[in-house]
């Protein structure tokens, strides 16, 4: 079985995310999705300003199997990317749970609640 952290959200595109002060929202791929991406080889991040819905097309991360689309789990702004994986991608694979992509400060912090908790996400990744 996975490990996953009950403190987090979970989209059903394999997102994560985390709410932190001053309603931002720190976002990541779970690490079901990277196994089953294999290897990640690039990230294509969101640009710093970009405006966002949530579910919308944001990123993209490309493995040595396939290109996988990724969503913004919540509206708002892009205030931070992780530029230090655009050269190493492969973190993601390491340390799913710290290896943030980017962070999106939101004025609509309840879009969190149609999220899936620990719970839901595994019963969703079990089946």
């Amino acid at each position: 079985m996975i490990d996953l952290p009950k403190n987090l959200k979970y989209a059903t595109t394999h997102e994560w995310a985390k709410l932190e002060d001053d309603n931002i929202v720190r976002v990541g791929i779970t690490d079901f999705a990277q196994q089953q991406l294999g290897d990640l080889v690039y990230i294509k991040l969101p640009a710093v300003g970009d405006e966002l819905k949530a579910q919308q097309h944001c990123a993209v991360v490309e493995s040595v199997k396939t290109a996988s689309d990724l969503y913004s789990p919540v509206s708002g702004k892009i205030v931070a990317v992780n530029e230090l994986l655009i050269d190493e991608a492969y973190w993601v694979n390491d340390e799913p749970y710290q290896s943030w992509l980017f962070c999106i400060k939101t004025d609509t912090p309840a879009e969190l609640d149609k999220l899936m908790d620990v719970v839901a996400y595994q019963a969703m990744i079990a089946q």
